[in-house]
């Protein structure tokens, strides 16, 4: 025998071998396969090198060797000798650290993975898989043979065994060039494995409710399996979804239900019954009658789209078909449900939010790409197009989309990609989860070079030219990602777009015009036929923009569908490109960044208001993508825009060409803030902000082009002649205090003051002719949102003269001041025009609004009064008072009287109170103790949640309304443009009447101290 130093000089290296732990080559002496050179040897050195994890493998080895009960030379020996062993075994090894140690507390188990002795033709070192009745046979036999009932633990081993002999068998081409099993067999071959492991849980449910001796007495009833396992494409660990039908739902049949899941949770997996009628909360056993009636009246359409994969898997089998052959007509009928479309969306919202965003890009299964979104887009085009084609009845998400190539609703390649995708991206779930047999769907990180390494290999992935298998892997889950969430929108809509291609309806193998129809009508469309000409009109084009029409739509009508009114902005879309057909920046843009398209499909979606200011202020589209400081909506401040408003307008002479630019800058401000508040990107008080400077700088530069024409040039000079009166613009109400809303009028009051030598007679004629044709310039009919000036809270109302002087204000503050014009004074702040006239106008306003020992008693109890009869008088006929943003109850009104009165009661005391915006008089009143602050936070949260409600109010319905609608589409939208979460309009409706309801009683106990 030569020395061993020089043998093992024969032998690989352990680098060379891929093993890093410092003992392996002791290690593998130990083992007595590194201290002699044979062929052997090194066939068995290299097969271990190729274990996803070779260290791991030797580990494990190392301990089984040293397992009580071990043969070791006998299975060292089997080694050298099977390659296939050698396959499975180290398979295992590299890849599942629990099956090593069931392998290690279970040493008798790899004779299980040995290849035959006895071959019938077909590979001599590859094991077969014992088909179901085997299977349920191997667990009858295990029951049988128990006689101390232990029967968890026993049945808990021979599962075990047998998900051994599965991933081997599966794990083994990693490591010899063994066939590989294919990804539907193995699904196939767990749900045969389920079934036997349930009809074993439940012959010992019977045994243990109904006795040993009870087996005539035992209960008539089926486990109909459901989700993936129904499916046959059951994952290695997962719940099994099952639902139980009896003959009768006594107490009896109910415990051996709930034995069965005990058992079957103790000794394989866990049972989930939550698909039942009623979730959780229903019963969980019932008669075939009772499940009919319920799916007959009850049932929603998450459950018809669940027993799409229905099953009989245990017990009586012929209830268990009775029960599928009840049902399953009922589920091709659920597209047709007046809340089918509803349901789906919102299916689609919960699924979104599952997933926590730190690691949504590592989700496979509920993240962007993942396996949820190609089951759930199969599922329901199987439940639209299911009840006219029986071949889509399936329950296999593979079969599933081969029947929906093979019949035209997708395209034969997209069905092709979809599978290889929705496989490779299983056969990692299957990894994964191999690792700890632990139910997880989560990709390690990244950066995690060791874990993915490790991945890559378990999953057969094999270096190219360009990578090893880590880069491989990494570049091949990027783009299976990008495949999936790209075929994922053309499933649902390449082949409506072929259907309404110039060839005409009737395409060969594609859709019909009625499968259209029903596929755009589940997918949200009111009017689907609508939608199809739209569809037409954008895709018949000729030339280049007919081309990438239609590569671009599939993915912005997918985005549409998630929207709350896709038929309007499928027309907005449409009217927009039309309009925009000569610029060739538009789909460009659309094509080469899917930030700006997929926003640009959420607001044409969701609002009427923002579709027409694009129309005539496209270029803010462009601002829809991000730029290197965030996005490009949020690069303007509003001063700075408002300054460029009054420059555009100051370089024309006539007035009229002057708004005209004005009235462009404005709307071109008004769809980027609109924009960006409905994308959620502003806070409430960051767009009444805007939009107030967006108003003051209209009216300055409206009054500027005024004031121009109305003062020649001197003949003798070319000086423009001086003007006869100063004139300021003093904002009330919500101008005033710098927080207008979309829908807003301009509360306002003019004030002159007489020129040196001019008369306040001439003065005040002057100024009034100036105010009259700045409020008949603001008020020229236009396509954009009116510009309308409110004058009626002026001293007398509207029986006052539109324009007073200075001292004609100071003089009826002083002596005819009513309580409501005291309290309008509140939010009085100059806006326009001369500053400093503006500036006198406030600080005259104080002593009326501020006065020395506070506002009489007589005032306070005249607001109560006036409060009191608007809360009675002033609500619109037909109004709900619980849903009316303005003057409903907790609305803004009600927050902003409640911070007046307190302004009127202690402004004279309390100088921060001195504040004409409601937000910030609020923060005041917190800190001076006038009210709890949890009291002013009722009353804060209120006013910004009508306020956000009344804006979107406008947004959605595109004019100016302050009622909420009822439950629907409305309403839905209204909560997608208030930035609710998930849009749910319910929840939005549900959230708004209780902070409104809270703030409520504020509002009681301050109006009736």
């Amino acid at each position: 025998m030569a020395h061993p130093g020089v043998q093992r000089r024969k032998l690989p290296s352990v680098g060379r071998l891929g093993l890093v732990d410092r003992s392996a080559a002791a290690d593998l002496t130990r083992l007595g396969w590194y201290s002699t050179y044979s062929q052997s040897h090194v066939d068995v050195l290299w097969a271990l090198s190729r274990a996803p994890d070779a260290d791991v493998a030797l580990r494990a080895l190392v301990r089984l060797s040293e397992a009580p009960g071990i043969d070791w030379d006998e299975l060292s020996a089997a080694l050298l000798a099977d390659r296939g062993l050698r396959g499975r075994l180290f398979g295992v090894l590299g890849s599942s650290l629990t099956l090593g140690d069931h392998l290690i507390t279970h040493p008798y188990a790899w004779k299980l993975l040995a290849s035959p002795e006895n071959n019938d033709g077909s590979d001599p070192w590859t094991i077969t898989l014992p088909p179901a009745d085997v299977l349920r046979a191997m667990f009858a036999d295990c029951i049988a043979a128990t006689t101390d009932g232990c029967y968890a633990e026993r049945l808990r081993s021979l599962y075990r065994d047998r998900l051994l002999v599965l991933a081997a068998r599966d794990l083994a081409p990693t490591v010899e060039h063994l066939p590989e099993l294919p990804f539907v067999a193995v699904g196939e071959h767990l749900a045969d494995l389920a079934d036997a492991a349930l009809a074993a849980a439940l012959q010992v449910a019977e045994l243990t409710v109904c006795g040993v001796d009870g087996a005539d007495a035992a209960p008539r009833l089926a486990v109909i399996a459901m989700g993936k396992c129904g499916a046959r494409e059951l994952n290695y660990v997962s719940d099994v979804d099952v639902i139980f039908v009896a003959e009768d739902a006594d107490s009896v049949t109910s415990r051996v239900a709930g034995e069965l899941m005990r058992v079957a949770g103790e000794a394989f997996f866990e049972v989930d019954a939550n698909l039942r009628p009623e979730g959780r909360h229903g019963a969980l056993v019932r008669t075939l009658e009772s499940h009919i009636a319920y799916y007959q009246r009850w049932a929603k359409t998450w459950e018809f789209q669940a027993l799409l994969k229905a099953r009989p898997a245990a017990g009586d089998l012929e209830l268990g078909r009775a029960y599928v052959d009840a049902l399953l007509p009922m589920v091709w009928t659920a597209c047709e449900r007046e809340d089918f479309v509803t349901d789906v969306q919102e299916m689609r919202r919960r699924v979104a939010q599952l997933v926590p965003a730190d690691i949504r890009s590592r989700e496979i299964k509920l993240g962007p790409g993942g396996l949820r979104d190609v089951e759930f887009a199969v599922q329901l085009l199987q439940l639209v197009h299911g009840r006219a084609d029986e071949s889509l009845r399936v329950a296999s998400t593979v079969d599933a989309l081969a029947a929906l190539g093979a019949g035209g609703y997708v395209g034969r390649e997209d069905s092709a990609d979809l599978t290889a995708s929705y496989e490779f991206l299983r056969l990692l779930e299957h990894r994964l989860q191999l690792q700890r047999l632990k139910r997880t769907h989560t990709l390690p990180p990244i950066d995690d070079d060791e874990a993915l390494r490790w991945l890559a290999r378990a999953a057969h992935i094999r270096p190219n030219a360009r990578h090893d298998a880590l880069g491989v892997l990494r570049e091949e889950l990027k783009a299976q990602n990008l495949r999936v969430s790209r075929l994922h929108a053309k499933l649902f809509y390449q082949p409506l777009l072929e259907a309404v291609g110039p060839a005409g309806l009737e395409l060969a193998g594609g859709l019909t015009p009625g499968a259209a129809e029903r596929q755009l009508a589940a997918l949200g469309y009111e009017a689907p036929h609508n939608a199809l000409t739209h569809l037409a009109a954008l895709t018949n084009q000729s030339g280049r923009r007919g081309r990438v029409q239609t590569v671009l739509l599939p993915k912005l009508l997918y985005w549409l569908s998630d929207t709350p009114n896709p038929d309007a902005g499928l027309l907005a879309y449409r009217r927009l490109s039309e309009a925009l057909a000569m610029q060739r920046w538009y789909l460009s843009t659309l094509r080469d960044s899917s930030a700006v398209a997929k926003r640009l499909m959420r607001v044409l979606g969701t609002s009427a208001y923002i579709p027409d200011l694009l129309l005539r202020a496209p270029d803010v589209i462009q601002a829809y993508g991000d730029g290197p400081a965030g996005p490009k909506l949020l690069d303007s401040e509003p001063e700075a825009e408002a300054r460029a408003l009054i420059a555009s307008a100051a370089r024309y002479r006539d007035p009229k060409r002057a708004i005209a630019a004005a009235r462009s800058l404005r709307r071109h401000e008004l769809a980027r803030i609109a924009s960006a508040d409905l994308l959620g990107m502003l806070e409430v008080r960051d767009v009444c902000r805007a939009l107030t400077a967006v108003w003051v700088a209209v009216l300055q530069a409206a009054l500027d082009a005024i004031v121009r024409v109305n003062l020649p040039d001197s003949p003798d000079t070319g000086a423009q002649a001086a003007a006869p009166a100063r004139i300021a613009v003093i904002g009330m109400g919500r101008l005033g205090g710098g927080e207008l809303g979309y829908g807003s009028d301009a509360d306002v009051m003019f004030v002159c003051e007489a020129a040196d030598g001019v008369s306040d007679t001439d003065a005040v004629r002057w100024a009034t002719s100036i105010f009259e044709q700045v409020r008949a310039l603001l008020g020229t009919a236009s396509a954009d949102p009116p510009l309308e000036m409110d004058i009626n809270l002026r001293p007398e109302g509207r029986n006052g003269p539109p324009v007073r002087t200075l001292a004609s204000y100071a003089a009826y503050y002083a002596q005819w001041a009513q309580p409501w014009e005291i309290q309008a004074l509140l939010r009085a702040h100059s806006v326009a025009g001369d500053p400093d006239l503006g500036r006198r106008f406030l600080l005259m306003a104080d002593k009326t609004r501020y006065p020395a020992g506070g506002v009489s008693a007589d005032a306070v109890r005249e607001i109560r009064r006036v409060k009191a009869r608007v809360d009675a008088e002033r609500l619109p006929r037909g109004a709900d008072p619980n849903t009316h943003t303005k003057l409903g109850r907790g609305g803004l009104a009600d927050v902003e009287w409640t911070v007046q009165l307190l302004q009127l009661r202690h402004a004279h005391e309390i100088p921060e109170l001195h504040n004409t915006s409601t937000l910030e008089t609020l923060d005041a009143i917190a800190a001076a103790g006038l009210l709890e602050e949890e009291e002013v936070d009722r009353l804060r949260q209120a006013w910004l949640t009508a306020t956000r409600a009344r804006n979107a109010l406008v947004l959605v319905r595109g004019k100016p309304t302050d009622q909420l609608p009822g439950p629907g589409r409305a309403l839905n939208a209204v909560a997608v443009a208030a930035g609710w979460p998930g849009g749910d309009g319910g929840e939005f409706l549900d959230n708004y009447l209780r902070v409104t309801r809270r703030a409520k009683v504020v509002v009681r106990k301050v109006f009736g101290d």
